[in-house]
């Protein structure tokens, strides 16, 4: 036959759109064209095609070559349509048999020699050929990603040939096994390694029970950073459907070799980053660091130091959980429930209370230094706490350490699994009618809140962040109700500011 259809993937953000390559052999001068929207990288895989082809021993047909890529008005970018495009030429002129070629969709770049190179995004494209009960094809070191949804058949190659001596049913490939992970702990520093900051560790775990975002403010060398490297080490496991999310974006974004599903993604991207950089650009889109962050934990250190436009790009994807990004040519959107983490000095000399020579008013020094930040972005922020320096007596003492992680661990995982019962989310993620709903106060409690909300010029919306948190702080006690004792130590938490 002079006609083949291929199946195979694009990449559209967290989409994978079919993409029917059409390859059309017809008489006359040869040719080699590529139409269908591609880009340079699409273009240049003519060559890597008949190298690869001629090289596994296959014969380069004579003919003028049209490859169609369907839809027409859907960006084309990467090597990932080598594969098929080599398939596709090789069905049409009939060197290998077209028949299989239905129930079957291929990704992958092609070596010179032959050999497949592995794609971004072979996750997403696994998980929408299993709604097409399709098998996919990909590069063996791409395996892993594309087997960790259930009930998929994949198959992995390591060169041209073997695609092809499967679908000739010379040497059948066998599917790959689904991939299983484990929660692993042992490369995540320990809580018991910080010595003192009893209220800070506190704070660390109500905001890991749940999914709380955290502000912490104390002189340099207080324990802020190891404080902070310490939380993945707190959070419960991820679940399935956390777990492909957190894959599917990781598959997209990162290179192979940085792939980690076993726990939950920290970023820590340095002050100088940009608001591109944090929520994601580029001609083609891609995830920014608060979509790298999707169920795991955005650090950013030294805060007031980052841009300002910087920072308010955080406010929408704190709220909602996810990120538009509006280019000319596409519009995508991505996840980005995150929990934010932050830390910053009280003022630039880090120290009010022994300011350098150059500071004449450490008052104004650290107003104008805590202005930085806009009201509207702390507001989104449920806890605000003070981290002092630990005295030197204590932390010479031998036998200081205080609870391991995996104790911290226990008592966090319990308070979560309450919130997955009642409302099928963290707190942090509870919507205003749900908050009503869960929350409830007793008449005495609702009127103390109420005037402490008052007094403390709380806005409706850090009003409702106090109840999430009294929620998490009955949780962690495994009651019900929630006291005023819970409120009180939740009221407590905003009063930095």
């Amino acid at each position: 036959m002079s006609l083949a259809i291929i199946h195979s993937r694009a990449r559209v953000g967290m989409d994978a759109p079919v993409v029917t390559v059409e390859v059309h052999l017809s008489n006359g001068l040869p040719g080699f064209s590529i139409v269908g929207l591609p880009d340079a990288s699409v273009k240049e895989s003519k060559e890597r095609v008949r190298s690869a082809i001629i090289n596994s021993e296959f014969e380069f047909p004579s003919k003028r070559i049209i490859v169609n890529l369907a839809p027409a008005d859907l960006p084309k970018d990467g090597g990932r349509f080598d594969l098929p495009i080599a398939i596709g030429i090789l069905a049409a002129s009939d060197q290998i048999e077209s028949s299989p070629l239905s129930t079957l969709e291929f990704i992958g770049e092609l070596a010179l020699s032959g050999e497949l190179r592995p794609v971004t995004g072979s996750l997403t494209a696994s998980i929408a050929a299993r709604t097409e009960f399709r098998a996919l094809f990909v590069p063996n070191a791409n395996a892993k990603e594309a087997t960790l949804p259930s009930n998929v058949t994949v198959f992995a190659a390591t060169h041209l040939l073997q695609v092809c001596a499967h679908i000739q049913k010379k040497t059948v490939l066998d599917p790959m096994e689904p991939s299983t992970t484990v929660f692993h702990v042992q490369d995540i520093p320990d809580m018991s390694d910080v010595k003192g900051q009893h209220q800070a560790k506190r704070a660390l775990e109500v905001a890991a029970a749940g999914k709380h975002n955290l502000l912490m403010i104390g002189p340099p060398g207080a324990g802020k950073s190891m404080l902070a490297a310490r939380l993945p080490g707190i959070l419960p496991p991820m679940t399935e459907q956390e777990r492909l999310e957190v894959a599917a974006i990781q598959s997209i974004a990162l290179s192979n070799e940085t792939l980690d599903w076993n726990i939950r993604p920290i970023r820590t991207p340095h002050h100088t980053a940009s608001g591109i950089a944090l929520a994601g650009g580029g001609s083609n889109p891609k995830p920014g660091e608060i979509s790298l962050a999707h169920n795991g934990v955005l650090f950013l250190d030294e805060l007031p130091e980052y841009g300002r436009k910087a920072l308010e790009v955080l406010r929408e994807p704190l709220e909602t959980g996810e990120i538009a990004i509006s280019r000319a040519a596409r519009q995508v959107k991505y996840p980005a429930n995150f929990q934010l983490l932050t830390a910053m000095n009280p003022c630039p000399c880090g120290t009010p209370e022994k300011p350098n020579d150059g500071c004449t008013n450490p008052i104004a020094c650290c107003n104008r230094y805590q202005s930085k930040l806009s009201g509207p972005l702390l507001d989104r922020i449920d806890i605000h706490i003070k981290v002092d320096a630990v005295p030197l007596s204590q932390l010479n003492k031998p036998n200081a350490q205080g609870e391991d992680s995996a104790a911290i661990r226990r008592r966090v995982e319990l308070a979560r699994q309450k919130q997955i019962q009642r409302t099928g989310k963290a707190n942090h993620d509870m919507s205003s009618k749900e908050v009503e709903l869960h929350c409830p106060l007793s008449p005495q409690n609702q009127l103390f809140i109420e005037r402490a909300a008052d007094k403390m010029g709380l806005s409706a919306r850090a009003y409702h962040r106090v109840l999430k948190v009294s929620r998490t702080l009955a949780d962690l006690e495994n009651t019900n109700d929630i006291e005023k004792h819970h409120i009180t130590e939740a009221l407590s938490y905003r009063g930095v500011f």
